[in-house]
């Protein structure tokens, strides 16, 4: 009566299912009969519904059941030896907070876009990071000391310059007790982009926060805030509605109950800058506050942004600087505290682009000095009558702060960092030491280092060293390319002589780096600042995508609304495709109003910002939009299928990764905060786009949406997301996704590439990082044993350029020598874990991780030896290309060092040992690249250097066991020195120590301590041998004929003496020992005096 049907499910089914079995429904039904009950098509309806559910209901649970809890955690604890490396390059990012403390002269605060709180207690000489590890968003839009107690510094996030592009929100407010030592988050999460925070000169419990809100949509968290208790609490004093925010705030610090705020109506779309309003206004509080009058007398009925700054030194005075409409906007100063206005100047250096500008500041000690900050800074001597340019280290200004002590004394912040005055702004300091850049993309070649590139915020291009041979990565490493600020950068990654990089507006050049000219090669070259996108012939991005075939380097793709193909340098090109946009003409119109235009380019909406050709297959290119449009050609352009996932909403296609594994399979990353929206969208295709799945369990928090995914090119399924605030990864195709930070400072990733094995970052306020060698992480899910060691990468020859410790002002270079990963179980403290570096099966070098108790050293002996790592989890140690140390004599400085020589080119075996467990694994190091040299070369260099070695290690050896014999000598000497018997002995004795004395003064120099005694006493044959070595062991490993008869004649002096030392041995040592044991002295002597 009941009969069982099995449905297997559609192929796509089991494709977007997380099994790869196949699975079966079973369900009854009734039979058709059974008329008169009425339930039997009911019963069928019911059971067909639940057979299109229970595949879906059982997908999702399982789906569910496998993302939950990731096989493996990657906890920072296990991965301690895995560090990120800042590279630079240390020029400024941008900054729009900063400030000086009173009564400190030498100290400052700054506050960066993307790069946390930095201070400086030398006037700016060298600056530190003092919110790493502190801070949940690292943009800061202000920063204020407390005038009462300089240890009270209070920092509001979000950068109040509303940019829409390269702009980070922030969540709130931050306070440190301690002088910027440790930091307290204080509330008022979601107010995201804070213009001002002012601190009750006479009581720092009191503090105000002008809050100017989210940018892209209505708030009700914006406006004046005031905390009576030091930031414990807060209440919202000056609320206007939910688009309008507070730009600017100002106190009259001779009375701190009042206040100026101004209220700015303003909301960005991702096509435009909507800046004023009816609801924009000046406010003025006489109340700490607690109460707001609206200002209007002689103001303009609607404006823009304004700024606001009362003047200490007569707080009747105060000076606005606003946007309005035609002729209304400009200076304006009141000389009654606030009743009426008057409009004083309209200059238009003075109020261009408002929205992001238009901060105004009063002198502290003259009422009749008033700055303005903008593009650039502008100074009035008159009260604002008249301005002059004031030049700043860079054009783009957004804060300053003066000291009310001394108005010669200020700090300044721009696009460019900051900088201290001690003048008024005649010199500045430099902002060539702050490692803040903000980077939009990343990119490296293939050269041996590579190099990276990337376009600075607000800079030029930067192309820079991975490493170098020197103690640093510094400003003779880097140089400007193609393009501008905000380029994508393309060329052959073999040879990147000719670079294209682009800018704003779709501007794209061509730079020849062998003859260092720059060609403008844009499609159709018209100049599109200040016109509208509907009436320009192409619509490009501020970030408009470029790159080069990975088939044929001479192909170039560049990104409009279109798609353009080049294959003559960019002399000509060709469109290839249609509008891959939404094409929404309504969204083609101005950049900016209601009172001034934004058209620089940021605001052109429905472009392309990403295109990649598969490493695979030629011809199969995808494309990404600004408005959330996927599209994907597998002819080379003849044919665009839209792949856009299903269902998802408008926002940037910021990453597109062809998996290195698959050419069917590409992960996209979706940003939507331009729309009010903060989630994660990652998505993975295994079909070219038909489907796609969302692969984003783990990256939560509030501010961490993705930026870019990036797959392993050695391990499938190994992926890497730069977040908003710092780096997941995820080890199972995107199922699960864990944090793994390290010492990656907080920073927004913009960008992700992967280089020789090293994974490099772009960050949006701390420039460039690379974590060196990924093989700990593509061993993650390898089976463990007791003690394991990974393969490292093959390593090129180069000899120097590591420092142990980063050195400030100068990128940080990797370690010199091979760098490899081993997995402990557990900690290892008590149990030796030694490493054994053979070649040829001859053991050459050994480390342990137990250091040496009885280790002795002094200027110019012995370095300190190196240790391993014996933490639990995956430890990294560098051999450093080195031997096993020469052995000291003890006290003796030693010109050229005792450490051992550098090996040569070749195949090395890595032996770990921990107890009984053992591991190996072998490393092949190759030839320093742009050295001519043959192997034949490598081992005569090596040849040379081991005998040098040896004949040292035969010299220094000889030497502590003359040393040995002198001891004792002189000790039975002292107690045979009252034995009439023994007086023969004696006088062979002193002879013998004498003799050997003379011997060891021909070898060694005791009378050197220190480095400068090199130029007093004589340097001996040991120094001569060492300094000779010195000469040999470099990266070019040809050794001249110089040095060849060199050492012949250094090993014919130590010949003479070796015969020497041998006749010491066998002839008056011999002829001591006889007359020793002759004479029948008894090996222990004790003292005829009586106890």
């Amino acid at each position: 009566m009941f009969k069982t049907i099995k449905i297997r499910p559609l192929k796509s089914e089991i494709a977007n299912s997380n099994s790869v079995l196949p699975f079966y429904l079973s369900f009854y039904y009734l039979p058709l009969f059974n008329n008169q009950t009425g339930h039997t098509m009911k019963t069928i309806r019911l059971l067909l519904v639940l057979i299109i559910l229970a595949p879906l209901t059982l997908q999702s649970q399982r789906k569910k059941s496998k993302i939950t809890e990731p096989a493996i955690k990657l906890e920072d604890s296990l991965y301690t030896g895995l560090k990120w490396r800042n590279i630079g390059p240390f020029r400024g990012g941008r900054s729009v907070a900063s400030t000086g403390v009173v009564g400190q002269p030498m100290v400052y605060y700054m506050g960066t876009v993307g790069g946390g709180i930095w201070k400086t207690t030398d006037d700016g000489i060298s600056w530190k990071n003092i919110s790493d590890g502190f801070l949940k968003t690292a943009t800061v839009g202000a920063i204020s000391v407390a005038e009462s107690n300089p240890n009270i510094i209070i920092a509001g996030m979000g950068e109040h310059a509303a940019r829409g592009v390269m702009t980070s929100m922030g969540d709130g407010v931050y306070k440190s007790t301690d002088a910027g030592k440790t930091w307290k988050h204080m509330g008022l999460e979601q107010t995201r982009h804070i213009s001002d925070i002012i601190i009750d000169p006479t009581n720092p419990d009191i503090v105000f926060v002008s809050a100017q809100g989210a940018q892209y949509g209505p708030s009700s968290q914006r406006g004046i805030y005031k905390s009576i208790d030091g930031g414990v609490t807060w209440t919202n004093v000056l609320f206007v509605d939910n688009i309008t925010g507070a730009s600017a705030l100002s106190m009259d610090m001779t009375n701190p109950t009042i206040l100026y705020a101004a209220m700015w109506q303003h909301r960005r779309f991702p096509w435009t800058m909507e800046s004023g309003g009816k609801n924009s206004g000046i406010y003025k509080s006489t109340d700490s506050g607690d109460t707001w009058k609206q200002l209007t007398e002689g103001l303009p009925k609607e404006m823009g942004k304004a700024g606001i700054s009362v003047s200490r030194a007569n707080p009747e005075r105060v000076f606005a600087v606003i946007e309005a409409e035609g002729e209304k906007g400009g200076v304006y100063r009141s000389d009654d505290a606030g009743k009426k206005w008057t409009l004083i100047n309209k200059d238009r250096i003075n109020i261009t682009r408002s929205w992001y500008y238009m901060e105004i500041f009063a002198d502290t000690q003259n009422e009749d000095i008033v700055y303005v900050l903008n593009a650039p800074v502008t100074k009035s001597i008159d009260g604002g009558k008249s301005f002059s340019t004031l030049s700043t280290p860079h054009g783009d200004n957004h804060d300053l702060w003066i000291d009310p002590l001394n108005n010669q004394r200020m700090i300044n912040s721009n696009d460019g960092g900051s900088n201290v005055s001690n003048n008024g702004g005649k010199s500045w300091s430099t902002q060539e030491n702050q490692n803040t850049a903000q980077f939009y993309r990343v990119i490296t070649d293939n050269l041996v280092p590579y190099n990276v590139y990337g376009g600075q915020q607000d800079n030029s291009t930067v192309a820079i060293a991975s490493r170098t041979n020197d103690a640093g990565i510094d400003w003779k490493d880097w140089y400007a390319v193609a393009g501008g600020e905000s380029a994508f950068l393309a060329f052959d990654p073999d040879n990147p002589k000719l670079i294209y990089g682009g800018t704003y507006q779709g501007n794209i050049d061509k730079w020849d780096a062998e003859t260092k000219e720059s060609k403008s090669i844009k499609e159709y070259p018209e100049l599109g600042l200040s016109i509208s996108p509907e009436d320009a012939r192409y619509r490009y991005n501020w970030n408009a995508p470029i790159i080069t075939s990975p088939h044929d380097r001479k192909t170039i793709y560049h990104g409009g609304n279109v798609v353009f193909k080049s294959t003559d340098e960019g002399h000509s090109w060709q469109v290839i495709s249609p509008d891959l946009t939404r094409d929404e003409k309504d969204k083609h119109g101005l950049g900016g109003g209601p009172f001034t235009n934004e058209a620089a380019g940021g605001e052109i909406y429905n472009t392309l910002t990403y295109l990649t050709e598969s490493p695979h297959e030629e011809g199969v290119i995808w494309s990404g939009s600004d408005d959330g449009l996927v599209h994907v050609t597998k002819d080379g352009g003849t044919n665009w299928t839209n792949v856009t996932p299903t269902g998802i909403k408008e926002g940037i296609i910021n990453s597109i990764e062809v998996s290195p594994h698959d050419p069917a399979t590409a992960y996209i990353v979706l940003m939507r905060y331009k729309s009010m929206d903060f989630g994660n969208y990652i998505f993975k295709t295994t079909d070219y786009g038909s489907t796609w799945s969302k692969i984003v369990n783990g990256i939560n928090g509030d501010n961490t949406f993705t930026r870019v995914v990036r797959e392993d090119k050695k391990v499938k399924g190994l992926l890497y997301a730069g977040t908003e605030t710092g780096l997941f990864v995820s080890l199972n195709n995107g199922l699960h996704w864990q944090p793994l930070q390290l010492n990656l400072p907080l920073t927004p990733i913009n960008d992700l590439i992967i280089q020789d094995n090293d994974l490099v970052a772009a960050t949006a306020g701390r420039a460039f990082w690379i974590l060196d060698d990924l093989a700990a992480l593509q061993n993650s899910t390898t089976p463990k044993q007791r003690v394991n060691i990974f393969k490292p990468k093959d390593t090129y020859l180069f000899i120097g350029g590591s420092s142990y410790k980063p050195i400030p002002g100068l990128g940080s270079n990797p370690k010199s020598g091979v760098t490899f990963d081993y997995y402990l179980s557990e900690a290892q403290d008590s149990t030796e874990l030694k490493l054994e570096v053979l070649k040829d099966g001859e053991v050459i070098r050994t480390i342990t991780n137990q250091k040496d108790k009885d280790f002795k050293s002094w200027p110019g002996g012995p370095s300190k030896p190196s240790v391993l790592t014996s933490k639990k989890g995956y430890n990294r140690f560098t051999w450093d290309f080195k031997r096993n140390a020469l052995p000291s004599v003890e006290k003796v400085f030693v010109l050229g060092g005792l450490n051992g020589s550098t090996v040569g080119p070749g195949d090395y075996q890595l032996k770990l040992t921990l107890g009984e467990s053992t591991t190996e694994t072998m490393v092949t190091i190759l030839p320093h690249p742009k050295v001519n040299a043959s192997m034949v070369d490598y081992a005569e260099q090596q040849a040379i250097m081991k005998t040098i070695e040896s004949t040292v290690f035969n010299i220094h050896t000889s030497v502590n066991d003359m040393r040995s014999a002198k001891s004792q000598l002189n000790q039975y000497n002292k107690l045979l020195s009252s034995n009439a018997e023994a007086t023969e002995l004696l006088q062979k004795g002193d002879s013998l120590v004498k003799r050997i004395n003379i011997w060891e003064e021909n070898l060694i120099q005791p009378n050197q301590k220190t480095f400068q005694d090199v130029i007093n006493f004589e340097n001996k044959l040991n120094a001569q041998l060492l300094n000779l070595r010195g000469y040999i062991d470099a990266a070019e490993p040809k050794v001249t004929a110089g040095a060849k008869e060199r050492l012949t004649d250094l090993l014919n002096t130590w010949r003479t003496f070796s015969t020497e030392h041998d006749a010491i041995i066998n002839t008056e040592m011999k002829a001591y020992n006889s007359l020793f044991q002759s004479l029948e002295i008894p090996a222990i002597i004790l003292s005829k005096k009586q106890h």
